[in-house]
This record gives C-alpha cells, structure tokens and sequence, in this order.
C-alpha cells in the first residue's frame, strides 16, 4: 500500500518523489525502492502532528537517497565496464522537465553525496537554503558552499550551445542514418573533434569495456560496426528524448534492445551514450527478444 491510496491528496508528489531519487541515485529502480520506503515510513507516522507532509515526504526520500549512495557506490566500482544512469523519457509536460541532462548526471556522479543533494533541492527543484539544511543537517552557510562547489564540478557538463529540440531530433535522425547505412562522411560531419562515446553492457551483453575518445576512435568503431549493421540490420523502434538529450531506441543483433542518447552542442554531437544493460532498460517497457547476449558489440 502507497500513501497515495490511503492519501489521494499527496498522490501527485510520487512523480516528483521518484525524480527526486533519481537524480541522487541514478537508478529508476532504486529511486522508486526508496520512495516506497517513505510511504511505509509515513504510514507509520502520527499525521496529525505534520504540518508540511510534502517537506517532510521528500526530506525522508533525501535522506534515504544519502544512505543508499553509500552502498550504490561500492557496487559501482565492482561494475562491468562503464556505469550509465539508467535513460529515463522527459515528462510529456514541459513544466514538469528540468535541465538535468545525461552528461549531467553522470558529472553529479563525481559529487558528495552531501554535494548532490544541495545541488538538487535547490538549484533544480527551487529549494532555499534554510530548507536544504533542515533536510541534510547542516547550517544553510553549508549548504551555500556545497551547492556552490557542485557548480563549479558540473560547469564543464553543461553544453555552451544548447540547441531546440526540433534540432536535436534532427541531429540523432541523421546519426541514427550515417551510423546504420555506413555513411561516413556525413557522420564525421555530424561529430564534434572531442566527441566521447560510452556503452553500457553492465557485464550482462556485449559493449565496450573502456569509453572512446576523440572523432578518430569514434568514427574507426563506427565503421567497423556498418560492416555488421549492413548483415544484421538496425530495427528502429522510435525516437525518444531520454533526459534532456534526443535519441532513439533500437531492436540489435535481432535480439538486443540498445538505446541511444546523444550530447550536442551547437550543432554537432560532443557525445554518444549507448544502454544496453536489460536491467536498466526494463522500466521503459520497451518489449525485449530476449536480450541474450549477441556478437555484436556498441
């Protein structure tokens, strides 16, 4: 049972419960664990003495998410390859996005937990800071200073010419072209010099152990996966946007689901980001063959 069936009043704030975890911890499973866990502790609580049930639901889900951090660290670093955060679809309703892109999330990675959260309740979900530091226990000078250092760690992240999201689905159709038909001339036009790309396989099917670096890296990988493409046919199941940043989910090898989020900046692609991990890709109620383990490797 959820606060929302015996609370209609707070069924609203589970969405923003769940995004709030999630962008502490990166994962949609865990986050929605956590959120559960603080319905449970709400049942519990003596309701007629909460005054704000919405500060307090997302007080407890902050400092649940500071626990959790502790040990979703350590089985980070036994991770298979690189660790993505799991791609969560933007909110069909503008108002309700935020400007927390991939690239972002993985640069919150390199944060203090502490970091992460004054950060997040204040710089994206508009907290001040006296109620930031009655969430994480600290003087709201404290908490100044942690979001401020956080900014200055994530600066890099953010890209220096955002483009329109029209421009962008654009962008990630001409990759999803270049890439699939072989065409490389047109996508090292699309590419920027320092592009990265990063796959995520967690171990479980096939994907670069180390990220790529560089057009060159980028483009010599791509070119040896057009010779598999041109066999074993990309199945385009849709273009999507996957926080903040356009891209497209697509059926590999015939059995693995792959889905791809691209970083761009003015107008060309400063980063490429593939999940392939079933686990992480299980919430998108995608469909899946099977995700068995296939040759093919992003």
């Amino acid at each position: 049972m959820t606060v929302a069936q015996t609370d209609p009043g707070l069924s609203h704030l589970r969405a923003r419960l769940i995004r709030l975890a999630y962008r502490m911890l990166g994962s949609v499973a865990e986050a929605e664990d956590v959120v559960q866990n603080a319905y449970l502790r709400w049942l519990a609580t003596d309701r007629s003495k909460v005054r704000e049930p919405a500060a307090l639901l997302h007080t407890v889900v902050t400092r649940l998410c500071l626990n959790e951090l502790k040990s979703a660290r350590r089985r980070r670093e036994l991770y298979t390859g690189p660790w993505l955060p799991e791609p969560l679809p933007d909110p069909d309703e503008p108002e309700t996005r935020d400007d927390i892109t991939f690239a972002l999330m993985i640069a919150l990675e390199r944060l203090s937990p502490l970091e992460r959260a004054a950060f997040l309740l204040h710089d994206v979900f508009g907290w001040d800071f006296d109620a930031v530091a009655r969430t994480i226990n600290r003087e709201p000078a404290t908490c100044r200073k942690l979001a401020s250092r956080a900014r200055t760690h994530i600066q890099a992240a953010r890209p220096r010419f955002p483009v329109s999201r029209e421009q962008g689905q654009e962008i990630a159709a001409a990759f999803f072209a270049a890439s699939r038909f072989g065409d490389m001339e047109r996508l090292r036009a699309l590419l920027a010099e320092g592009v990265t790309a990063h796959a995520d396989g967690g171990g479980k099917v096939p994907a670069s152990l180390h990220p790529l670096a560089g057009i060159d890296a980028v483009l010599e990988r791509h070119a040896q996966l057009a010779a598999e493409f041109a066999r074993a046919p990309s199945k385009l199941v849709r273009y999507a946007f996957f926080d903040g940043l356009p891209g497209f989910v697509t059926i590999e090898a015939g059995e693995i689901v792959q889905l791809t989020a691209l970083e761009i900046d003015g107008d060309k692609i400063s980063a490429i980001y593939v999940m392939r991990n079933p686990d992480k890709l299980r919430h998108l109620g995608l469909g899946s063959p099977g995700n068995r383990a296939g040759r093919r490797q992003a």
